[in-house]
C-alpha cells in the first residue's frame, strides 16, 4: 500500500488549489490559449512520465494527486521526477480531474518541454535521410510519421508550412515518444527549406501519384530528402519550381492514393534501408 500523502510531504510538495497559477498554466498549454515559446506540453500518466525520464526531457513542474497514486510504480516515478524539478505541487482529486485527460488517472502529471534543435548546428551524416512534412494538418498523422522516422532511422524530420501544433496531445501520444528523440526542425516556407537542402547536397524526392518512376526502382544512395504533402492539398506548388525527382507508390487496387503517414512510411523505410544498410 502506498502512503502518497507521506511521500509527497517527504519530497516537499506544495499543496495548491484549482485557482493557482500553475493550474491555469496547465489548462492554457492543453487548450493552446496562451503563447508557448518554450514548447511546453503536459505529460500525464505512467507511460509518458517514463518516456520523459528515459530521454532526459526537461521537467518544469510536477503535479501529483495523492488520492490517485495507488502503486509503487507511480511512487517511484514521483521520486525520480522530483529530482528533475524544484517546482513540485500536490492537488486534490477534484482539481486533478478537472485538468486530466484520462478516464482512470494515475495521479501524476508534468509540465515538460519539447527538445529544441538549432539547424545551424545540425550536421547530417553521409547518405542522410530526411523526411520533410509539408503542410500536414492532422496531429495524429504528424505524430505517426515522427514515430515511423524514429523506427526507420531517419536523421531528422523537417516541418515546412507547419499546420499542426507540435505540443498537441494527439501528436504527443501518436508519436509514442519519438517527439522526444527525433531531431525536428521547422522552416517557415519552401524556399528556406529548399535552400538548406541544396546547400547540403540533398536530392529532393516528391511523393507524387503522377510519377512514372516507382520508389523501389530508385537506388537512392545520396543525401535524400523525401517530401510528403498535406492531406487535402498535397505538396506545395513551390516544391515543383526547382530541381526534384518524383516517385510514386503503385496503387494496385481501386483507391488512388494512401494516407500520408502510410506513404511516408513506405518511402522512408526504402530510403533508409538502401542508404544505411547496404
Amino acid at each position: 500500500m502506498v502512503n502518497a500523502e507521506e511521500l509527497l510531504a517527504s519530497l516537499n510538495f506544495q499543496p495548491i488549489g484549482e485557482h493557482n497559477g500553475i493550474i491555469k498554466r496547465l489548462k492554457g498549454v492543453i487548450s493552446n490559449t496562451k503563447p508557448n515559446p518554450q514548447k511546453l506540453f503536459v505529460a500525464e500518466g505512467i507511460w509518458l512520465a517514463s518516456m520523459c525520464l528515459k530521454f532526459g526531457t526537461h521537467i518544469e513542474s510536477l503535479i501529483v494527486c495523492p488520492e490517485h497514486v495507488r502503486t509503487p510504480e507511480v511512487a517511484e516515478l514521483i521520486k525520480k521526477l522530483s529530482e528533475r524539478t524544484a517546482d513540485r505541487f500536490s492537488v486534490s482529486a477534484k482539481t486533478y480531474e478537472k485538468i486530466s485527460e484520462k478516464g482512470q488517472p494515475d495521479g501524476i502529471m508534468s509540465l515538460a518541454a519539447l527538445p529544441q534543435y538549432d539547424i545551424a548546428h545540425f550536421n547530417p551524416p553521409d547518405k542522410a535521410v530526411i523526411l520533410v512534412i509539408d503542410g500536414v494538418e492532422i496531429p495524429g498523422n504528424a505524430g505517426t510519421m515522427l514515430r515511423m522516422a524514429d523506427g526507420a532511422g531517419a536523421d531528422a524530420v523537417f516541418f515546412c508550412n507547419r499546420k499542426v501544433r507540435m505540443t498537441h496531445p494527439k501528436l504527443i501520444k501518436s508519436s509514442q515518444g519519438a517527439i522526444l528523440t527525433v531531431p525536428v526542425f521547422e522552416f517557415s516556407d519552401v524556399a528556406e527549406c529548399r535552400s538548406w537542402l541544396a546547400e547540403h547536397n540533398f536530392t529532393i524526392y516528391l511523393a507524387d501519384t503522377r510519377a512514372e518512376h516507382f520508389y523501389y526502382d530508385e537506388p537512392f544512395g545520396n543525401n535524400t530528402a523525401l517530401i510528403v504533402g498535406s492531406e487535402r492539398y498535397g505538396i506545395a506548388r513551390e516544391w515543383y519550381d526547382g530541381d526534384y525527382s518524383m516517385i510514386a507508390i503503385p496503387m494496385l487496387g481501386k483507391c488512388d492514393s494512401l494516407n500520408v503517414g502510410v506513404a511516408a512510411t513506405v518511402l522512408t523505410y526504402e530510403a533508409c534501408v538502401k542508404n544505411k544498410l547496404k
